[in-house]
C-alpha cells in the first residue's frame, strides 16, 4: 500500500518534471538606438587616472559633505522612496503567493465519529427490549493534499515566473526612484547655491545703484542733471530691489522644495552658502562609451522585467487551451477503538486524478492569448522607448557637457569687458564727456552678465549631476 503510495507520488513528481512550456523564448530586443553615444562636442582633457562616472557610488561622486549629508536623509526619510519600496515587498509577497502553487499545499486532519445505527437494523424494537448496544465509534487521521495541479504544460510555472519578473520589476523601478531622488536633491541643493549667490549680486548692485541714485539726485537738485537722468537712475534701483524680493522668495521656495525631498527640515549647516564655496561633484567624464551601458540602467531593466513577464504570460494563456490535471491524495489510519488508531492493518490511502479538457467557454480562453500577446507588443515597445529615452537623455547631457566649460569661459570674459565699460563710461560721464545714459546702461549691462554667469556656473554644475542620473547612477 505505502509502496503504491510511493509510486505514485514519483510518477507525479516525474511527470511535472517533464511537463511542456508555451512560453515564447525570450529575444532582447535590439537596434533601438546607435551602438555608440554621441560624443556632443569637444570635452575637457582629463587625466589618464580619472574615475570613470558609470563606476563609482554617489557618495564618491557627490564631494560636498553637507550635499551628502542632505542626501543621506533624504533616502532615509523621503515618502515617494518608502512608497517604492513598499511596491517592492508588495510584489515579493505576491511572487511568493503566486510561486505555492507549484508544490501541494498539504494538510494533517483527524477526527472521531460517534453514531447510533439501530435503524439500520430494522429491529428498533427489539433494540429498545435491551439487545446489545448500537453505539459505533470511528476514529481517524490523515494526511495529504486536495486538488493539486500536475502542471504538464507550464501554465502555473509561467504564472510563477510572471510573478518573479513583476517582482524584479518593481526592485528596478525602487532602484530608478532612489537615483532620481538623489538627482533632485543635488540639483535642488546646487540652485538654493546658485540663488543665494543670485541674492548677493543683486544686493550688492543694489548699493551701486543707490549711490548713483543719490548722486544723480544731488545734481538735479543743483540744476546739473536733469529729472529725467534722476528717473533713470531710479528705475535701475527700483528694479534691482525688485530682483532682491524675488530671489527671497525664490529662496524660501528652494529651501522648502529641498526639504520636502528630503522628508524634514534641513539643518542650517547643512545648507550651502553659495555656488562658489567649492567643488560639489566630481569632474568625471565618461569617453567612448557604449550604448550597452544603457541596458543597465534601472528603468530599463524594469522594462525589459516587465517583457519577459508578457512572454510568461503567453506561456499561462496558451496553456489553459489543454488539459487542467489534478491529483488529490491522502495517506491516513482509521480505527473503531482510539487504542487501535494506529495498529497494524488500520492505514488506509487514497489517490483521486481528475482531468478538465476545456470544449466551449465562450472565447475566453483565445481572448486571454490574444490579450496576452498584445501587451507582449505593447511590452516590446515599452522597453524600446525606455532605451531610446535613456539614449536622449545621456546624448543631451554629453552635448550640454561638450560645449559648456566654453560658455562659462565666454561668460567669464564677458563679466570681465562689462565691469571694464562700466567703470569706463562712469569716468567719462563723471569727467562730462558721455551721458549719465551711456553709463547707466552700462552699469545694467555689467549687473546682466554678472547674472547670466551665475546661470551658467549653474547649468554646469547641473549637467554633471543629470549625466550621473542618466547614466544610472554610476549603475551599480
Amino acid at each position: 500500500m505505502t509502496r503504491r503510495f510511493r509510486t505514485l507520488t514519483a510518477l507525479t513528481a516525474a511527470t511535472a518534471l517533464a511537463a511542456c512550456n508555451f512560453a515564447p523564448k525570450y529575444v532582447r530586443p535590439v537596434g533601438a538606438v546607435p551602438a555608440e553615444l554621441p560624443q556632443g562636442g569637444p570635452y575637457p582633457a582629463a587625466a589618464s587616472d580619472a574615475p570613470d562616472v558609470t563606476r563609482i557610488g554617489w557618495r564618491d561622486f557627490f564631494t560636498d559633505a553637507r550635499l551628502r549629508q542632505v542626501i543621506e536623509t533624504g533616502l532615509a526619510n523621503n515618502r515617494d522612496l518608502r512608497v517604492a519600496a513598499a511596491n517592492v515587498l508588495q510584489a515579493r509577497a505576491q511572487y511568493h503567493v503566486q510561486r505555492a502553487d507549484l508544490v501541494p499545499s498539504t494538510s494533517i486532519s483527524g477526527g472521531a465519529t460517534y453514531t447510533n445505527n439501530a435503524a439500520s437494523l430494522g429491529g428498533g424494537a427489539a433494540a429498545g427490549a435491551g439487545g446489545p448496544s448500537n453505539n459505533l465509534e470511528i476514529y481517524s487521521v490523515s494526511a495529504g493534499f486536495s486538488s493539486f495541479e500536475l502542471d504538464l504544460f507550464g501554465r502555473v510555472r509561467n504564472l510563477s515566473r510572471a510573478a518573479q519578473e513583476r517582482f524584479f520589476a518593481s526592485e528596478e523601478a525602487q532602484r530608478s526612484t532612489r537615483i532620481s531622488l538623489i538627482a533632485e536633491i543635488a540639483t535642488a541643493w546646487l540652485t538654493l547655491a546658485s540663488d543665494r549667490d543670485q541674492l548677493a549680486l543683486a544686493e550688492e548692485t543694489l548699493k551701486a545703484f543707490e549711490q548713483t541714485l543719490e548722486l544723480t539726485r544731488a545734481q538735479f537738485r543743483i540744476g546739473v542733471a536733469s529729472e529725467l537722468a534722476a528717473r533713470q537712475a531710479e528705475t535701475s534701483y527700483q528694479s534691482a530691489r525688485n530682483d532682491i524680493a524675488t530671489l527671497r522668495t525664490r529662496i524660501a521656495q528652494d529651501q522648502n522644495a529641498l526639504n520636502l525631498l528630503a522628508g524634514t527640515t534641513i539643518p542650517a549647516d547643512q545648507l550651502p552658502a553659495g555656488l562658489d564655496a567649492g567643488k560639489v561633484t566630481l569632474d568625471a567624464l565618461p569617453a567612448d562609451l557604449s550604448s550597452q551601458v544603457l541596458l543597465r540602467r534601472p528603468d530599463v531593466l524594469q522594462a525589459e522585467h516587465q517583457l519577459i513577464a508578457s512572454n510568461a504570460d503567453i506561456g499561462a494563456a496558451r496553456a489553459a487551451f489543454f488539459p487542467k490535471i489534478s491529483l488529490t491524495a491522502t495517506l491516513g489510519t482509521i480505527s473503531t477503538a482510539l487504542s487501535g488508531l494506529f495498529a497494524g492493518g488500520s492505514f488506509t490511502y487514497t489517490g483521486a486524478p481528475s482531468a478538465a479538457l476545456p470544449l466551449f467557454d465562450g472565447g475566453r480562453n483565445a481572448a486571454n492569448l490574444a490579450y496576452a500577446k498584445a501587451s507582449q507588443q505593447a511590452a516590446v515597445a515599452t522597453y524600446e522607448k525606455a532605451v531610446q529615452t535613456a539614449f536622449k537623455e545621456v546624448a543631451d547631457a554629453l552635448a550640454t557637457r561638450g560645449t559648456i566649460g566654453e560658455q562659462v569661459t565666454a561668460q567669464n570674459a564677458r563679466v570681465e569687458a562689462a565691469n571694464v565699460a562700466a567703470n569706463l563710461s562712469d569716468a567719462r560721464y563723471r569727467a562730462g564727456v558721455d551721458s549719465f545714459l551711456t553709463a547707466l546702461d552700462a552699469q545694467r549691462t555689467a549687473y546682466a552678465a554678472r547674472q547670466q554667469l551665475q546661470t551658467t556656473r549653474l547649468a554646469r554644475a547641473s549637467n554633471l549631476v543629470e549625466l550621473y542620473r542618466a547614466l544610472g547612477g554610476g549603475l551599480e
